[in-house]
């Protein structure tokens, strides 16, 4: 039971990467009329991440493989094993942009953030990525639960209503990109803790918390940025429009969360990509590896954040509709096989 509220950390911490934390991924798939679709957001999350927790649970599983191939098969599993490296290496340099939009706030260039971003991971790669994550297992907390308190202290503050547009529910459909965009994330690190889970107990908790811990700040984050909507259109990162006015002091430190948040994104996808490449390139060092990654990733930074954002995660977010399909409809195909309807 208590194992529960850990794996409610896990996939908070895996839903809220960079493109959630800033407000954009929110703002791309939501806005005005979308509150059903947070709602049905929420539901089909919740029935998504009970369904991978069980099934990695009954197969004891260590990676995602053999839980991709039980709600795809082997043939289909091996493309979307593909599509994982893609998703990956964009998620790489979208983060890397992310970099440089996060510093244009201080009236930096962008290219100080990306030059940035690349030369610390190129400092981290020999050396592992066990300590950042360690600290990203006490700051991701920190980012999320602040950004909880900002959004609350916005809300009260300028009185935002969660009744303005409740008539105009035409974005519904929005729910399901949305939540087809973070299940290949989902599967990938869910997947990895079957042999962990020693409860059923633990999944429901699991399911059920994080959804309705997700599907409230999504409804804060979208209800707040409608009110500021105007201003978006001057924001690489919608939060910061949202932080506009706040103490100096709050604003730089869920500046640096987010840059920090970015970065351990953009770490693990690059050690995702040279795990994969290795077994390709043997003969090649993990330094070596990371550096050709990262030099074909960087032209591709320097589009705008908002934009490799807009443009990608819709697309991917068709892209997984096939396989969020195939979640949801798991249960039902697993009964029909076992009554033989």
């Amino acid at each position: 039971m208590i194992n529960g509220f850990k794996w409610i950390g896990l996939i908070i911490a895996t839903m809220v990467g960079a493109g959630y934390a800033s407000g954009r991924e929110i703002w791309e798939f939501f806005g005005l009329g979308s509150s059903l679709a947070i709602v049905l957001f929420t539901i089909m999350f919740i029935v998504s991440c009970q369904v991978i927790l069980e099934v990695s649970y009954l197969k004891k599983s260590e990676h995602y493989k053999p839980v991709l191939e039980q709600f795809l098969g082997v043939k289909s599993a091996k493309v979307y094993d593909y599509l994982v490296m893609v998703y990956l290496f964009t998620t790489l340099f979208v983060m890397i942009a992310g970099s440089g939009a996060t510093v244009t706030i201080f009236e930096w260039s962008n290219v100080i953030g990306i030059l940035l971003m690349v030369i610390l991971l190129l400092v981290i790669i020999p050396r592992g990525m066990d300590g950042v994550l360690s600290i990203n297992r006490f700051l991701l907390p920190l980012l999320i639960v602040g950004l909880f308190l900002v959004l609350m202290i916005f809300v009260f503050q300028e009185r935002v209503s969660f009744l303005y547009g409740i008539r105009d529910q035409s974005n519904w459909v929005q729910a399901i990109p949305f939540t087809s965009l973070n299940v290949l994330p989902l599967i990938a690190v869910l997947s990895a803790v079957g042999k962990e889970i020693k409860t059923k107990k633990e999944i429901y908790v699991a399911s059920i918390g994080s959804g309705l811990i997700l599907g409230t700040i999504s409804m804060v984050y979208n209800m707040s940025l409608i009110s500021v909507a105007e201003q978006l259109y001057f924001y690489e990162i919608p939060l910061f429009a949202i932080l506009n006015g706040y103490p100096f002091e709050m604003f730089l430190l869920m500046a640096v969360l987010l840059w920090f948040a970015i970065y351990t994104t953009a770490l693990t996808s690059l050690f995702g990509i040279i795990a994969r490449l290795q077994e390709l390139f043997k003969q090649l060092s993990t330094g070596k590896i990371g550096l050709c990654v990262l030099l074909i990733a960087l032209p591709f930074s320097f589009f705008s954040f908002s934009n490799l954002v807009s443009y990608l995660y819709p697309l991917y977010g068709v892209l997984n509709l096939y396989v969020l399909g195939a979640i949801l409809l798991f249960p039902i195909v697993k009964r029909a096989t076992t009554y033989k309807i």
